[in-house]
């Protein structure tokens, strides 16, 4: 399967807000928000990096990358999310090419570190894990997972931007 991966671009975001929708629209995990989640960041301007799966010509996946803040004062951290494939294309390398890309850039932003909340058996396969100095409240820590770079350590609480609690 040929695709590219790209920044986003005007033309995309009613199209990456369908493709969020249905990527958790059966996710029970899910609150079923992310779409609105990239909506309010974009709108706060914390989409630091946000970029699309493309194929022909049609975006089939997005993954965005937003500043956290955390309680030790730790500096340059990035949360990622949410990542979303269309179902039907979902297993097929999109998300992986999404996520590579992503944390990519984010080194060379100069980042510190990335976090998320999600599934780790599906995350540790790109060097995330638990910290256990690492937290996000009413979030069972084994859900906390972090990928420092370099030599990079971060320990308290994470706050992710205030547009995470968006729901419509």
């Amino acid at each position: 399967m040929n695709f590219i991966i790209r920044n986003e671009s005007e033309f995309d975001i009613e199209t990456i807000s369908v493709i969020t929708k249905a990527a958790f629209e059966n996710l029970t995990i899910s609150n079923h928000t992310e779409q609105f989640i990239i909506d309010a960041l974009r709108n706060a301007n914390a989409l630091t990096i946000s970029l699309v799966a493309e194929i022909e010509k049609k975006v089939v996946g997005h993954i965005a990358f937003s500043p956290v803040t955390i309680s030790n004062g730790s500096l340059d951290w990035y949360g990622l999310g949410p990542i979303s494939v269309l179902p039907e294309l979902q297993k097929q390398g999109i998300g992986k090419s999404l996520m590579r890309e992503g944390l990519s850039l984010l080194r060379s932003l100069g980042a510190k570190g990335c976090v998320l909340v999600g599934d780790p058996g599906y995350y540790e396969r790109f060097g995330f894990k638990s910290l256990p100095d690492l937290l996000v409240d009413n979030v069972p820590p084994q859900y906390v997972l972090a990928l420092p770079f370099e030599e990079s350590e971060a320990h308290g609480t994470v706050v992710f931007n205030e547009a995470f609690n968006a729901n419509g």
